[in-house]
């Protein structure tokens, strides 16, 4: 008996820890649309499991990773963005910006939001440092109708859709946002 109440005693920071590198968190705001929350509706709001393990262990997040930050301008809040360019690459800016081109400093990064009408990104305060980056997106795991890895879509895929329907005029347009995206970067 002692020894199987030992063994569920060491077991039990698995998954505190699990959580901890792990953490499934609600994506709240209009800011990531029509990507996360593309629904308008306030009861139906997207869970995203957060990969911190690789972020904090190595540094693990490329241009286009939807990543968790620590804001710059309030360390009690967190965002959740996408990374569009990081340390070296020259960056098109979009206003609210004052200037026309950014070059990423060295530790930064430049992050945006999917929606630029409604988010508080790179483009109000300049490029961030790396290290208020704390996770990145793995999977969404709610609603269960969109369970599963982010990504755009590619044309394979958009081959495979009815040409007509809903969920192709989507993928067409994730295709095109991430064109676009690109283009307003060079690479270091």
């Amino acid at each position: 008996m002692r020894r199987s109440v030992l063994r569920v005693l060491w077991l039990l920071p698995v998954p505190a820890l699990a959580f901890r590198l792990y953490p499934v968190t609600k994506v709240v705001g209009r800011s990531m649309q029509p990507t996360l929350n593309p629904d308008t509706s306030m009861l139906r709001q997207d869970f995203g499991l957060f990969d911190r393990l690789s972020v904090q262990a190595s540094a693990d997040f490329q241009r286009g990773d939807i990543v968790l930050v620590t804001s710059p301008v309030n360390a009690r809040r967190t965002l959740i963005k996408r990374v569009i360019a990081k340390e070296g690459d020259l960056v098109t800016t979009l206003p609210p910006y004052p200037e026309p081109r950014v070059r990423v400093p060295p530790g930064h990064v430049w992050i945006e939001g999917d929606d630029p009408a409604h988010s508080d990104d790179s483009r109000s305060y300049g490029p961030i440092p790396a290290g208020l980056v704390q996770a990145k997106l793995r999977w969404l795991v709610w609603p269960l109708d969109r369970f599963g890895p982010v990504k755009t879509p590619t044309q394979d895929e958009l081959g495979r859709l009815l040409r007509d329907g809903p969920s192709y005029r989507a993928a067409v347009a994730a295709i095109h946002r991430e064109g676009k995206r690109q283009s307003r970067v060079i690479s270091a």
